[in-house]
């Protein structure tokens, strides 16, 4: 082992060196909340994403996803910061959540991980690492909170109490036994009464510390592929893709919250705010493919895109005349060799009966 450094503390620094702004240890122990977990599935709150309730054995059972996995090694990014301006309505412009704004996290994480991992098996003969960002049946969150990184809050995310909530996870398993730092942080939950993002969501998809998946408006643009209720299309605005209100209303996301300033890691600067809705609606495979080339947007499929694109103009035109984006929706409504969740799309877009 380098120096005289403890294996815990020799893998921090190396996440330091990676640039992650937070990360912690925790044990390999079966997550706590399995059995809220599993109701939630039994309540098909988790919608279309069956991989879910597929793989929940494995979600409970780290040693499922690495045998002999003893601890975990937590990390967190930060893709914005609580000064960032608050977005701007543009007419015929689709907003896209912020974590998808500049390059693919679940790439700029693992690249990261991977050589921690790769210099750990060096130091640490013997021992066994494994990755994941997305990539595995864990519980990243609680394993964050776990690991010290934050608090699982009402909303379900994770807040640091001086980073907030701007962050995505990743992490490794290791058969290594790692005892916590001593400064390590734990935190409590400091939500205390507070319901903004209960409040602010639309779709009243959030109840304390749970999400209605399938009232979700980051679901039903991203893993949702199949054509959504009218009821809910009348909330979700001028989201193409993900929903950032339920962090943006939350007070520990406010500029006033924090003592010192903290910049986003550098993979995520701003490429895109949000995508041109008439664009989009003419988008065929390959203009997605560009338009997508190093997005965390990647996986949402071309139908699901153009549905969303005018599930938002429905929207845009309700409060603007954009006579091209109507011309393009009449056009799609009309054709019949449009996927039909589209064409139900644009149908429900052109009705004059949106926003409440």
């Amino acid at each position: 082992m380098a120096g005289d450094s403890d294996p815990a503390t020799w893998i921090l620094d190396k996440c330091k060196a990676q640039g992650f702004a937070l990360a912690g240890v925790c044990d390999a122990d079966p997550p706590r909340w399995g059995t809220e977990f599993r109701q939630w599935l039994d309540a098909g709150k988790h919608g279309e994403m069956a991989y879910l309730d597929e793989h929940f054995g494995a979600t409970q059972d780290p040693n499922q996803v690495l045998e002999g996995a003893q601890s975990v090694v937590m990390v967190a990014d930060l893709y914005a910061t609580r000064d960032e301006p608050a977005d701007t309505v543009v007419p015929g412009v689709g907003r896209i959540a912020r974590y998808a704004r500049g390059h693919d996290y679940h790439m700029a994480i693992k690249k990261r991980l991977h050589t921690i991992c790769d210099e750990a098996r060096v130091i640490f003969p013997g021992e066994e690492f494994r990755a994941f960002v997305d990539t595995a049946p864990m519980n990243e969150r609680e394993f964050a909170a776990r690991a010290g990184l934050g608090w699982i809050a009402k909303h379900t995310l994770v807040i640091n109490p001086t980073l907030g909530s701007w962050m995505v996870l990743g992490g490794f398993l290791t058969t290594m036994k790692l005892d916590k730092p001593t400064h390590q942080p734990s935190y409590e939950d400091h939500c205390g009464t507070c319901t903004r993002c209960i409040d602010a969501c639309p779709t009243d998809a959030i109840t304390p510390y749970s999400v209605d998946a399938t009232r979700c408006i980051s679901y039903l643009t991203i893993e949702h592929r199949s054509p959504i209720d009218e009821q809910l299309m009348a909330q979700m605005g001028d989201w193409v893709a993900g929903c950032d209100i339920c962090q943006e209303v939350c007070p520990h996301n406010s500029p006033k919250a924090f003592a010192e300033d903290h910049e986003s890691h550098a993979s995520y600067g701003t490429k895109r705010a949000g995508l041109d809705l008439l664009a989009i609606l003419g988008w065929d495979t390959d203009k997605r493919r560009e338009a997508l080339a190093t997005s965390a947007l990647k996986r949402v499929k071309l139908d699901q895109f153009r549905r969303n694109a005018a599930i938002a103009a429905g929207h845009a035109l309700h409060k603007n005349e954009l006579p091209e984006l109507r011309s393009k929706l009449e056009q799609i409504e009309s054709d019949e060799s449009e996927p039909g969740l589209v064409r139900q799309a644009a149908r429900w877009a052109l009705a004059d009966r949106h926003d409440p």
